[in-house]
């Protein structure tokens, strides 16, 4: 005679050892585990995927702007040039012009 279990399997003898569904279920379930822990893997490596290409975006707007700010920084550098140049100019002109007058008057 042999007994059955409520599922209608033959109940394995403890001695036996495991049964073939005994070991199936925990090969299934060791498959589970490795099935979850890669979804897991996935799901941070997709995160981290997104996190860099969010960085990469906020550097290319970064960069748009301080390429701006630099265009504007240079146009303002050279008509700040083009200022001292002129002022330079100026005030030889007028260094000349005093010396003259200078020279001028010393001369009897």
């Amino acid at each position: 005679m042999t007994d059955r279990s409520a599922n209608g399997f033959v109940a394995s003898d403890p001695a036996a050892g495991p049964s073939e569904i005994e070991l199936a279920t925990r090969r299934l379930a060791a498959a589970l585990d490795a099935l979850e822990a890669a979804v897991e893997r996935r799901r941070d490596f997709d995160r981290a995927e997104d996190e860099l290409a969010a960085r990469i975006q906020a550097l290319g707007s970064d960069r748009s702007r301080l390429a701006h700010e630099l265009d504007g920084t240079l146009v303002r550098s050279r008509a700040l040039e083009r200022a001292n140049r002129e002022i330079a100019e100026r005030l030889d002109v007028a260094i000349d012009t005093i010396r003259s007058v200078l020279d001028s008057g010393e001369a009897p």
